[in-house]
């Protein structure tokens, strides 16, 4: 299980509540500085998220965790009828609505201000549901991921996109530098929050990946659970199902 690493060391907050805030004071930067973080090739491990959900046609897809709506905007490549963004952050989201609008997407795509902990959505609701870069911000991952196992359809798709920790040297060697001295750099040159990419980077590190979390979904009950490491291991993908 992973350590409860929260944004704000002395906040007499939740750790929800302290998420909620960080994510609302970086939501002005948030897209553009991920793309200088991860060298755009987030948009490339974006891609395959899109692939593997749409290979299952859904009608119905939830994201989790959205942001400012990058994945969920990706999805509507499924032809999908119907794409939920959910996020704790009514900053991050007003960002999204904005770049959703622009698009024209607004008759497929509904923003909802929610916790993904306690969701407002029927039983067996969705198709697929898609978390990417969230799942450690769960106050309660166990707890999150039975909520996401609910509101999944039988025989549904669930594909989680998150960081994790290259296992091979170089690699290990160059991202534990990366993301403990460079990460939190770049985080204050853009933002206005001094914390933010510092706690990004520590709960990335801190955070069960591989092995780890495969036996965690199954235990909360998914089936066929895959993972699928990203560049040399500093992202990995996870693909599961529902009985």
């Amino acid at each position: 299980m992973s350590k409860n690493i929260t944004p704000y060391k002395n906040s007499d907050l939740g750790k929800k509540e302290q998420v909620a805030k960080m994510f609302d004071t970086i939501s002005g930067n948030y897209d553009n500085l991920n793309r200088v973080i991860s060298f755009g090739i987030d948009i490339k491990w974006r891609k395959k998220v899109l692939a593997i959900v749409a290979k299952s046609n859904p009608e119905t897809i939830l994201d989790i965790a959205t942001g400012t709506g990058d994945l969920a905007i990706l999805m509507t490549q499924t032809n999908a009828k119907k794409i939920i963004g959910l996020d704790i952050s009514a900053g991050m989201l007003e960002v999204g609505v904005k770049k959703i609008a622009d698009k024209k997407l607004s008759n497929t795509i509904e923003m909802v201000l929610g916790d993904s902990e306690n969701m407002p959505f029927e039983d067996n609701y969705f198709d697929a549901i898609t978390v990417a870069f969230g799942v450690r911000n769960f106050e309660t991952l166990e707890k999150g991921l039975k909520e996401i196992l609910r509101v999944l359809k039988p025989n549904g798709v669930f594909v989680i996109l998150e960081t994790s920790v290259p296992d091979k040297t170089p690699y290990k060697q160059g991202y534990n530098f990366y993301s403990k001295n460079i990460l939190p750099i770049i985080g204050k040159l853009f933002s206005k929050d001094d914390v933010a990419y510092g706690y990004l980077s520590e709960s990335a590190a801190a955070f069960p990946y591989g092995e780890a979390l495969n036996n965690i979904l199954r235990k909360i009950g998914f089936i066929d659970v895959i993972a699928l490491p990203q560049t040399f291991g500093v992202a990995t993908i996870y693909s599961a199902s529902k009985n």
